[in-house]
Protein backbone atom coordinates (compact mmCIF):
# COMPACT_ATOMS: atom_id res chain seq x y z
CA UNK A 1 0.00 0.00 0.00
CA UNK A 2 1.33 3.78 -1.50
CA UNK A 3 1.66 5.73 1.59
CA UNK A 4 2.03 9.11 -0.77
CA UNK A 5 -0.30 9.63 -3.60
CA UNK A 6 0.89 12.19 -6.59
CA UNK A 7 -2.70 13.84 -5.22
CA UNK A 8 -0.79 14.17 -1.99
CA UNK A 9 1.85 16.77 -4.30
CA UNK A 10 -0.67 18.81 -5.67
CA UNK A 11 -1.75 19.83 -2.47
CA UNK A 12 1.33 20.23 -1.42
CA UNK A 13 2.48 22.98 -3.98
CA UNK A 14 -0.88 24.72 -3.31
CA UNK A 15 -3.18 22.98 -6.56
CA UNK A 16 -6.56 21.51 -6.25
CA UNK A 17 -6.60 17.96 -7.20
CA UNK A 18 -9.94 19.15 -8.43
CA UNK A 19 -9.01 21.15 -10.72
CA UNK A 20 -6.33 19.31 -12.47
CA UNK A 21 -6.42 16.61 -15.15
CA UNK A 22 -3.36 14.58 -15.48
CA UNK A 23 -2.40 13.30 -19.11
CA UNK A 24 -0.22 9.93 -19.63
CA UNK A 25 0.93 10.19 -23.54
CA UNK A 26 2.26 5.94 -24.31
CA UNK A 27 4.99 6.12 -26.69
CA UNK A 28 3.43 3.35 -28.18
CA UNK A 29 1.52 5.79 -30.21
CA UNK A 30 2.96 6.25 -33.67
CA UNK A 31 1.92 9.74 -33.58
CA UNK A 32 2.91 10.76 -29.89
CA UNK A 33 6.34 8.76 -29.96
CA UNK A 34 6.71 10.93 -33.34
CA UNK A 35 6.37 14.00 -31.20
CA UNK A 36 8.41 13.02 -29.13
CA UNK A 37 11.58 12.77 -31.13
CA UNK A 38 10.64 15.61 -32.79
CA UNK A 39 10.88 17.52 -29.54
CA UNK A 40 7.29 18.09 -29.75
CA UNK A 41 5.33 17.06 -26.92
CA UNK A 42 3.72 20.84 -25.94
CA UNK A 43 2.61 21.22 -29.75
CA UNK A 44 1.54 17.45 -29.40
CA UNK A 45 -0.55 17.81 -25.86
CA UNK A 46 -2.04 21.08 -26.99
CA UNK A 47 -3.94 19.68 -29.82
CA UNK A 48 -7.33 18.62 -27.96
CA UNK A 49 -10.93 18.41 -28.29
CA UNK A 50 -13.20 21.58 -27.38
CA UNK A 51 -14.24 20.80 -24.31
CA UNK A 52 -11.25 18.76 -23.06
CA UNK A 53 -10.79 21.00 -20.66
CA UNK A 54 -14.05 22.07 -18.71
CA UNK A 55 -13.78 22.41 -15.07
CA UNK A 56 -10.17 22.38 -15.34
CA UNK A 57 -7.21 24.70 -14.95
CA UNK A 58 -3.89 22.57 -14.92
CA UNK A 59 -3.10 19.72 -17.19
CA UNK A 60 -0.10 18.07 -15.82
CA UNK A 61 1.28 14.98 -18.38
CA UNK A 62 2.96 12.41 -17.58
CA UNK A 63 5.02 9.85 -20.55
CA UNK A 64 4.61 6.26 -20.63
CA UNK A 65 7.34 4.07 -18.68
CA UNK A 66 7.37 0.31 -18.58
CA UNK A 67 4.30 -1.48 -17.64
CA UNK A 68 1.75 1.07 -16.00
CA UNK A 69 4.17 3.51 -14.94
CA UNK A 70 4.92 7.31 -16.10
CA UNK A 71 7.01 9.70 -15.86
CA UNK A 72 5.82 13.30 -15.39
CA UNK A 73 6.86 15.58 -18.15
CA UNK A 74 5.39 19.31 -17.49
CA UNK A 75 2.91 20.92 -15.96
CA UNK A 76 0.58 23.35 -17.76
CA UNK A 77 -1.86 26.05 -16.63
CA UNK A 78 -4.59 26.19 -19.55
CA UNK A 79 -5.54 29.18 -21.53
CA UNK A 80 -7.92 29.83 -24.57
CA UNK A 81 -7.86 27.67 -27.70
CA UNK A 82 -8.40 28.28 -31.54
CA UNK A 83 -9.80 26.18 -33.70
CA UNK A 84 -6.66 23.28 -35.27
CA UNK A 85 -7.52 24.75 -38.63
CA UNK A 86 -4.37 24.17 -41.14
CA UNK A 87 -2.89 27.03 -40.38
CA UNK A 88 -2.26 26.37 -36.56
CA UNK A 89 -0.37 23.87 -37.52
CA UNK A 90 2.80 24.47 -35.86
CA UNK A 91 5.94 24.47 -37.73
CA UNK A 92 7.83 21.16 -38.46
CA UNK A 93 4.95 18.68 -36.71
CA UNK A 94 5.03 15.45 -37.64
CA UNK A 95 2.83 14.60 -41.12
CA UNK A 96 0.55 11.74 -39.01
CA UNK A 97 -0.96 14.22 -36.45
CA UNK A 98 -0.55 17.49 -38.76
CA UNK A 99 -2.88 15.25 -40.78
CA UNK A 100 -5.66 15.77 -37.86
CA UNK A 101 -5.79 19.51 -37.60
CA UNK A 102 -9.20 19.66 -39.65
CA UNK A 103 -11.07 22.23 -37.74
CA UNK A 104 -13.33 19.99 -35.86
CA UNK A 105 -10.80 19.99 -32.49
CA UNK A 106 -9.09 22.44 -30.72
CA UNK A 107 -5.33 23.83 -30.54
CA UNK A 108 -5.17 25.12 -26.81
CA UNK A 109 -2.82 27.74 -25.17
CA UNK A 110 -0.79 26.00 -22.78
CA UNK A 111 1.50 28.35 -20.29
CA UNK A 112 4.52 26.45 -18.46
CA UNK A 113 4.32 26.55 -15.16
CA UNK A 114 7.24 25.50 -12.55
CA UNK A 115 5.54 24.66 -9.42
CA UNK A 116 6.90 20.65 -10.18
CA UNK A 117 9.92 21.63 -12.16
CA UNK A 118 12.17 20.25 -9.99
CA UNK A 119 10.32 16.52 -10.13
CA UNK A 120 10.15 16.96 -13.86
CA UNK A 121 11.45 13.66 -15.47
CA UNK A 122 12.50 12.59 -11.79
CA UNK A 123 8.96 11.61 -10.47
CA UNK A 124 7.66 8.03 -11.41
CA UNK A 125 3.95 7.09 -10.39
CA UNK A 126 1.74 4.06 -11.21
CA UNK A 127 -0.94 4.85 -13.61
CA UNK A 128 -3.28 2.19 -12.74
CA UNK A 129 -4.26 -0.84 -14.66
CA UNK A 130 -6.78 1.07 -17.06
CA UNK A 131 -3.96 2.52 -18.97
CA UNK A 132 -6.39 3.09 -21.81
CA UNK A 133 -8.26 5.98 -19.94
CA UNK A 134 -5.27 8.22 -20.55
CA UNK A 135 -6.52 11.38 -19.10
CA UNK A 136 -8.22 11.44 -15.71
CA UNK A 137 -9.20 13.65 -12.67
CA UNK A 138 -6.16 15.12 -10.47
CA UNK A 139 -8.16 13.03 -7.44
CA UNK A 140 -7.35 9.99 -9.06
CA UNK A 141 -5.24 8.08 -6.89
CA UNK A 142 -2.10 7.66 -8.48
CA UNK A 143 0.54 6.14 -5.79
CA UNK A 144 4.18 7.41 -6.36
CA UNK A 145 6.83 5.08 -7.06
CA UNK A 146 9.87 6.96 -6.89
CA UNK A 147 11.84 10.07 -6.92
CA UNK A 148 15.07 9.58 -8.89
CA UNK A 149 18.26 11.98 -8.37
CA UNK A 150 18.92 14.52 -10.52
CA UNK A 151 20.84 13.60 -13.13
CA UNK A 152 23.46 16.28 -13.94
CA UNK A 153 23.73 17.31 -17.35
CA UNK A 154 27.93 18.22 -18.89
CA UNK A 155 28.55 21.08 -20.55
CA UNK A 156 28.08 20.25 -24.27
CA UNK A 157 30.25 22.99 -25.96
CA UNK A 158 29.95 26.83 -26.45
CA UNK A 159 28.47 26.30 -30.18
CA UNK A 160 26.07 23.52 -28.65
CA UNK A 161 24.46 25.53 -26.15
CA UNK A 162 20.44 25.49 -26.87
CA UNK A 163 18.77 26.36 -23.61
CA UNK A 164 15.23 27.71 -22.87
CA UNK A 165 14.09 29.27 -19.84
CA UNK A 166 13.95 26.61 -17.51
CA UNK A 167 17.04 24.69 -18.63
CA UNK A 168 18.79 27.53 -17.99
CA UNK A 169 17.65 28.03 -14.71
CA UNK A 170 18.20 24.12 -13.51
CA UNK A 171 21.62 24.68 -14.53
CA UNK A 172 22.33 27.47 -12.66
CA UNK A 173 20.63 26.45 -10.02
CA UNK A 174 22.05 22.77 -9.89
CA UNK A 175 22.61 21.57 -6.60
CA UNK A 176 24.53 18.38 -8.40
CA UNK A 177 28.29 19.40 -7.98
CA UNK A 178 29.81 18.26 -11.01
CA UNK A 179 27.21 19.91 -13.17
CA UNK A 180 27.49 23.43 -11.39
CA UNK A 181 30.90 23.07 -11.69
CA UNK A 182 31.27 22.46 -15.24
CA UNK A 183 28.25 25.29 -16.27
CA UNK A 184 30.17 27.22 -14.16
CA UNK A 185 33.61 27.42 -15.18
CA UNK A 186 32.54 27.42 -18.77
CA UNK A 187 30.33 30.64 -18.68
CA UNK A 188 32.49 32.64 -16.79
CA UNK A 189 35.35 32.37 -17.76
CA UNK A 190 34.66 34.09 -20.74
CA UNK A 191 32.82 37.39 -22.23
CA UNK A 192 30.10 36.15 -24.83
CA UNK A 193 27.41 37.70 -27.32
CA UNK A 194 24.46 35.62 -26.95
CA UNK A 195 20.56 35.41 -28.08
CA UNK A 196 17.72 35.29 -27.41
CA UNK A 197 14.65 34.10 -29.18
CA UNK A 198 10.99 34.45 -28.13
CA UNK A 199 9.50 31.13 -29.33
CA UNK A 200 6.15 32.41 -29.14
CA UNK A 201 6.81 35.77 -31.13
CA UNK A 202 9.58 34.80 -33.40
CA UNK A 203 11.35 38.13 -32.07
CA UNK A 204 14.95 38.27 -31.37
CA UNK A 205 17.27 39.90 -28.76
CA UNK A 206 21.35 39.98 -28.94
CA UNK A 207 23.15 41.07 -25.67
CA UNK A 208 26.61 40.47 -25.12
CA UNK A 209 28.17 39.70 -21.75
CA UNK A 210 31.45 40.78 -19.94
CA UNK A 211 32.88 41.83 -16.61
CA UNK A 212 34.03 39.13 -13.32
CA UNK A 213 31.47 36.59 -13.90
CA UNK A 214 31.19 36.85 -17.83
CA UNK A 215 28.10 34.80 -19.44
CA UNK A 216 27.50 32.93 -16.07
CA UNK A 217 27.02 36.11 -14.28
CA UNK A 218 24.98 37.97 -17.11
CA UNK A 219 22.45 34.73 -17.77
CA UNK A 220 21.98 34.46 -13.47
CA UNK A 221 20.57 37.89 -14.30
CA UNK A 222 17.87 36.35 -17.00
CA UNK A 223 16.97 33.80 -14.07
CA UNK A 224 16.63 35.95 -11.17
CA UNK A 225 14.16 38.80 -12.97
CA UNK A 226 13.38 37.14 -16.37
CA UNK A 227 14.39 40.34 -18.16
CA UNK A 228 17.44 40.55 -17.53
CA UNK A 229 16.70 44.35 -17.09
CA UNK A 230 15.98 44.50 -20.83
CA UNK A 231 13.97 47.67 -21.73
CA UNK A 232 11.71 45.64 -24.34
CA UNK A 233 11.90 42.73 -22.60
CA UNK A 234 10.49 43.84 -19.44
CA UNK A 235 7.93 45.80 -21.00
CA UNK A 236 6.84 42.56 -22.89
CA UNK A 237 6.77 40.60 -19.25
CA UNK A 238 4.43 43.40 -17.60
CA UNK A 239 2.07 42.62 -20.23
CA UNK A 240 2.56 39.16 -20.09
CA UNK A 241 3.91 37.43 -17.07
CA UNK A 242 4.63 34.36 -17.68
CA UNK A 243 6.41 34.84 -21.17
CA UNK A 244 10.16 34.42 -19.99
CA UNK A 245 8.73 30.32 -19.73
CA UNK A 246 9.46 30.80 -23.80
CA UNK A 247 12.59 32.59 -24.15
CA UNK A 248 15.60 30.38 -25.84
CA UNK A 249 18.87 30.90 -24.85
CA UNK A 250 22.17 30.63 -27.06
CA UNK A 251 25.70 31.72 -27.57
CA UNK A 252 26.37 33.61 -30.90
CA UNK A 253 30.24 34.23 -30.34
CA UNK A 254 32.45 33.51 -27.67
CA UNK A 255 35.81 36.70 -26.61
CA UNK A 256 38.22 35.94 -24.41
CA UNK A 257 38.52 37.80 -20.62
CA UNK A 258 41.55 39.51 -22.63
CA UNK A 259 39.17 41.70 -24.74
CA UNK A 260 38.22 45.12 -23.56
CA UNK A 261 34.68 45.75 -22.95
CA UNK A 262 34.58 47.89 -26.42
CA UNK A 263 35.54 45.08 -28.54
CA UNK A 264 33.03 43.06 -26.63
CA UNK A 265 29.83 45.44 -27.46
CA UNK A 266 31.19 46.34 -31.18
CA UNK A 267 31.19 42.88 -31.81
CA UNK A 268 27.37 42.68 -30.45
CA UNK A 269 26.48 45.85 -32.44
CA UNK A 270 27.41 43.52 -35.42
CA UNK A 271 24.87 41.25 -34.91
CA UNK A 272 22.68 43.25 -34.19
CA UNK A 273 22.98 44.67 -37.26
CA UNK A 274 23.43 41.27 -39.14
CA UNK A 275 20.04 40.10 -37.42
CA UNK A 276 18.08 43.14 -37.33
CA UNK A 277 17.19 42.69 -33.98
CA UNK A 278 16.82 46.47 -33.67
CA UNK A 279 14.17 46.79 -36.26
CA UNK A 280 12.31 44.08 -35.93
CA UNK A 281 13.27 42.41 -32.60
CA UNK A 282 13.63 43.12 -28.34
CA UNK A 283 16.38 45.15 -28.86
CA UNK A 284 15.96 48.81 -28.39
CA UNK A 285 19.09 50.57 -29.52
Amino acid sequence: MSILYFSDILEKVGLDPARVKLLRHSLNDNGFRECADAGMIYEYTCHQKADFSKNYDYWIVFVSGKSTQAKLFACYEVGDYVPDTQENIPTGFPAIEASCFQGQNAYYNLKPVDILAEYENRLMIDWGKATISWHQKGTTPKPVLAIRDKPGVSFPGYENVVLTYSELKARIESENEDEHTQWYTALSKVNAVYLIVDLESGQQYVGSAYGEEGLWGRWRSYVDTGHGNNKLMKELICAHPERYHHFQFSILQILPKTVTDEEVIHTESLYKRKLQSVVFGMNDN
